[in-house]
């Protein structure tokens, strides 16, 4: 690999910018996500909507099993919220819903009460898409990873984000980038392990992207806490709104700072890199200064596929 990566696919800080087309193009996948997490949302008040059509007046939902989820859900009580509730809050979280709001609603009683499921279905739903930038960024570059790593004909296992447990790579491993965690593969012979969102203990910051010369078996013995077993350390912002595009860099850059002063004081030096979806002219000539620098090992705008095809190739030629 050359010692300047990022001229495999950059010629000056004009191509890390963000196109028009890109962020128009950002703004669609992310109206399509929020559509897709809304589907079983819009399916539970369909189901709510047939169940309580059976009642004649609103107390006789009292006596329709199986929607008290739903009806819960309907007075404004989030799943988080339910968990701390006692039987007998529950009962008076339903009742004063039949008697403040279902009953003054009249023969439009069941209507109401899909309504008032939807707003707070809907408030779960925008809890859930405050970070959806960075798992869409997550996605599209893991399957650059996987795409890379599959054209060179190495074998990988991949990590699941709520089981933790590591998975041989099949046949089809389409959409595993919607659970995964974490990938593993050999590079010449040498272990490589990459793990996504990581609460790094020498830095003691969540890092992004980190990169490690280990076996996720090893990995897991040394707690993360191997200086020396880190080979890469990344910030990636997935943010498309160009009106935030210069808070998510000052956040990535600080992050940068300090993963290279913690790193230095044990006299390591890992690569570091950094890869956005929004990225200003401003931002852009910032960022190919710290590259000419050498201060960044490797940057890239997330929306272009020939950067992020070859940033993962360095990162799995590592």
């Amino acid at each position: 690999m050359p010692s300047r990566p990022y001229q495999n696919h950059l010629r000056s800080s004009n191509d890390l910018v963000t196109t028009y087309e890109a962020t128009r193009a950002g703004f669609v996948a992310l109206a399509l996500e929020k559509n897709r997490r809304a589907t079983p949302y819009v399916a539970e008040a369909r189901a709510l909507q047939e169940a309580a059509s059976r009642a004649r007046t609103p107390a006789d939902l009292l006596s329709i099993r199986g929607i008290e989820s739903g009806l819960l859900t309907a007075a404004g009580l989030s799943d988080k919220a339910l968990v701390h509730l006692q039987p007998e809050d529950k009962r008076e979280a339903i009742t004063n819903l039949i008697k403040n709001f279902l009953d003054p609603a009249g023969e439009k009683f069941v209507e109401e009460l899909v309504f008032r499921f939807l707003l707070t279905r809907g408030d779960t739903l925008g809890g859930s898409m405050r970070n959806i930038g960075g798992v869409l960024a997550q996605r599209k570059l893991t399957r650059a990873i996987v795409s890379t790593l599959t054209i060179a004909g190495i074998r990988y296992r991949w990590q699941h984000a709520k089981t933790r447990q590591w998975v041989d790579m099949t046949d089809d491993d389409s959409e595993i980038e919607f659970s995964l965690r974490g990938l593993s593969w050999e590079s010449e012979g040498k272990p490589r392990t990459l793990i996504y969102n990581l609460s790094v203990p020498l830095v003691k910051n969540n890092i992004d992207l980190c990169l490690f010369d280990l076996s996720p078996d090893e990995l897991q013995a040394t707690r993360y806490k191997s200086a020396r077993s880190y080979i890469a350390l990344g910030e990636l912002k997935g943010g498309i709104d160009p009106a935030g595009a210069d808070e998510h860099w000052k956040t990535a850059r600080a992050a940068l700072d300090r993963i290279r002063e913690v790193f230095a004081n044990v006299s390591h030096s890992p690569y570091l890199f950094f890869i956005g979806a929004a990225i200003e002219k401003r931002m852009a000539t910032e960022i190919w200064d710290q590259l000419e620098k050498g201060v960044l090992t490797n940057a890239a705008n997330l929306n272009d596929p020939n950067q992020i095809a070859s940033v993962s190739r360095w990162l799995c030629m590592l």
